[in-house]
């Protein structure tokens, strides 16, 4: 096991990764006295595939456990569903002291840290990611969300889980598509904070889809790490240092949502994002056609989506208005300045956006 510490200041906590790690989560929970009631968010499939080895675990340490349901998919982040599991939570809480486990992927994790957050003010979670899309990205730094109509994560809390648990063994039950899915963040590393790492994944893209278990425990620590950097640096992002994580997902987001949630994955959207970012880059005379290139040849290389289709470019115009990243009126894009490197830039126009968008249709 690795333990990567994140020492904020009122909310440190430690990520751990590791491979065929989940059975020990049980003492390291003990540990903490977070309580005494475990209260496990996940879905139908994670509970099949990984449910037993958790729950008897955590079992073993003395711990109760309670399981709550909820359809897989991006569907399940509303409203409805957040409250829907809060009545559930406040019925089983009698005469407990209850904690939240998110165990499953960005849906879970997003939906049951805002459970968190709001029931009671804020009880403990934990966070148990079963992707490698969560396990390098939305697990953490306690950004908890569920989405409207108008766009994604539009209510929501930075609140921080009092442990991330990274067993990267869990990954062995995901689809290929699933991988990619993760995989598109792990390339978002390398082009904001880290050259020498987008290599690294560029040279290990077979084994990485073969879900290699050295490779993977690489990347997700390496992730981690940087992700906890710019956390740590930029906790609730009022400083416009933890806004680089956003590069390719102004225009990913806006793909999402406007294919309905189903048309693509989150990761297969922040791709197309960050192909289009690097395109307005290029435009904007930051960057070189070669690096927009590079991106490009890593993208395919991963399969990850090359063409925006069955997606209207004026939906995503419109969508895009509505990102809470912008500010007084004014559009903010992360663009590259090479690969390892970043800027944000804001009012870019719309003529610019459109071109690239159109770029990849």
């Amino acid at each position: 096991m690795r333990s990567i510490p994140v020492p904020l200041e009122a909310n440190a906590y430690d990520i751990v990764v590791g491979s065929h790690i989940l059975s020990k989560l049980g003492a390291k929970l003990k540990n903490l006295k977070i309580g005494k009631d475990a209260v496990i968010i996940t879905n139908p499939a994670i509970r099949k595939y990984h449910g037993k080895a958790l729950i008897s675990g955590l079992k073993k340490s003395g711990f109760s456990v309670k399981i709550l349901e909820v359809p897989a998919g991006e569907r399940s982040k509303s409203a409805k569903v957040a409250f829907r599991l809060i009545e559930q939570i406040a019925r089983y809480d009698e005469l407990k002291k209850v904690f939240i486990i998110a165990f499953g992927g960005g849906v879970v994790g997003d939906l049951a840290g805002y459970v968190a957050a709001a029931y009671k003010r804020g009880i403990p979670y934990v966070q148990v990611p079963t992707t490698l899309l969560a396990q390098v990205d939305s697990a953490i730094g306690g950004k908890v969300a569920v989405d409207l109509a108008f766009g994604k994560n539009l209510i929501g809390a930075f609140y921080q889980p009092r442990l991330v648990w990274s067993d990267v063994s869990l990954l062995s039950t995901l689809t290929g598509r699933q991988v990619r899915n993760g995989l598109a963040e792990v390339v978002k590393y390398g082009v904001i904070r880290d050259a020498k790492f987008f290599k690294y994944v560029n040279k290990n893209c077979k084994k990485l889809l073969a879900l290699d278990p050295k490779s993977l425990v690489h990347v997700v620590e390496h992730s981690s790490r940087i992700k906890r950097d710019v956390v740590v640096a930029d906790e609730r992002e009022t400083r416009g240092i933890r806004t680089v994580l956003n590069f390719g997902h102004t225009i990913g987001h806006a793909i999402e949502t406007a294919g309905k949630y189903n048309q693509y994955h989150h990761g297969e959207a922040v791709a197309l994002g960050m192909r289009v970012a690097a395109h307005i880059s290029y435009q904007k005379k930051m960057c070189r056609l070669t690096d927009v290139a590079v991106l490009d040849d890593m993208l395919s290389s991963l399969a990850l989506p090359q063409r925006i289709s069955n997606v209207k470019v004026s939906d995503i115009l419109r969508i895009m208005k509505h990102d809470k990243k912008f500010l007084s009126g004014c559009n903010r894009f992360v663009l590259m300045s090479g690969i390892g490197k970043v800027k944000v830039l804001e009012n870019i126009s719309l003529a610019v956006i459109e071109k690239a968008i159109k770029a990849y249709q």
